[in-house]
């Protein structure tokens, strides 16, 4: 009998979930400046999956710092409770409806953390996936660092074993959401703004689709 009660309502509890999009892409593929765009156009909420640690490394007293460090020094992935703890915490604390996680789900590992913790909490709309040859995204990372990004992994050694860890461990994450038909290939070689072009595309049709 409940259930028949609650028929008519879902449509409308699931409107109230949380929407996100997952923004993958190799290391220096464009994906935090094309989300400083989707979240100006869009009104999305950009949570960087790597920021969100970089800030929990050099917060003081942090029980996960060093941890933190040592794993994005290395070019490997922190273990998935603390970051989906960490990405939670920011969606709570900004109070908006939608957001771009950037740079996560990185691995399998991931993957089942986010379907355990948050799949029943959260929408996802898409997976957006940027392409871009490994050439020109190391040249963006190494000039990146260069002008003082301040990021540890911005140097030849990092990026080596970034690369492997994309290569390795993200790519079947693309393929499983491609099997489910949630990713959206753009091509990201291009100027920002041109390849902006090509995402705007994808998201006036998102609402076009709520509208």
């Amino acid at each position: 009998m409940w259930k028949r009660f609650l028929r008519p309502f879902s449509g409308y509890i699931n409107k109230m979930l949380p929407e996100v999009v997952f923004v993958l892409g190799a290391p220096g593929a464009g994906k935090g400046t094309q989300c400083s765009f989707i979240s100006k156009e869009f009104g999305f909420v950009h949570l960087s999956a790597g920021d969100l640690l970089r800030e929990e490394r050099q917060r003081p007293g942090s029980e996960y710092g060093e941890m933190i460090e040592e794993k994005i020094r290395n070019g490997e992935i922190v273990p998935v409770e603390v970051t989906c703890s960490l990405i939670h915490k920011a969606m709570q604390k900004s109070g908006k409806t939608r957001f771009l996680i950037d740079g996560f789900p990185r691995n399998k590992d991931n993957l089942d953390g986010w379907e355990r913790v948050m799949s029943d909490k959260t929408k996802l709309l898409f997976v957006l996936f940027f392409e871009c040859c490994r050439d020109l995204c190391t040249e963006r990372c190494l000039g990146r660092g260069a002008a003082g990004s301040g990021r540890s992994d911005d140097n030849l050694d990092s990026l080596q074993k970034r690369f492997n860890t994309y290569l390795n461990a993200t790519m079947p994450i693309i393929e499983h959401y491609e099997r489910k038909g949630l990713v959206h290939r753009v091509k990201a070689e291009s100027a920002p703004d041109v390849v902006f072009e090509d995402v705007k595309k994808l998201f006036n049709k998102l609402d076009r689709i709520d509208n």
